[in-house]
């Protein structure tokens, strides 16, 4: 498992910016459960998963733009959301996802 507080304090020691997503909500099939976590450095640096690979690529660009905004936001993806076919959600689920820059 990812320590996720000192690959954290690595990314902040090297002055990069970071964010991180965490599940909120599930209804149906997801394939992780609500408290799952992301982080993202500004550098590109990723480490967890929020869907098991599904919707990542979506998510890693949220937490760029909530990095560089300084913005939290709440994303939703299920099946019946044409956002969530394009990112891969296929799982006929639904996963809400919040985004937040880490201050």
């Amino acid at each position: 498992m990812v320590d996720y507080l000192d690959l954290i304090d690595a990314w902040l020691a090297r002055g990069e910016r970071v964010a991180v997503a965490t599940v909120v909500r599930t209804m149906g099939s997801s394939p992780r459960q609500v408290g799952a976590k992301m982080v993202v450095a500004s550098g590109g640096g990723m480490a967890g998963s929020v869907s098991g690979g599904c919707i990542e690529g979506a998510v890693f660009e949220a937490c760029q733009e909530a990095i560089a905004s300084g913005q939290s936001r709440l994303l939703s993806f299920g099946v019946a959301d044409e956002t969530a076919w394009e990112v891969g959600l296929a799982c006929g689920g639904k996963v809400d996802v919040f985004v937040e820059p880490l201050r």
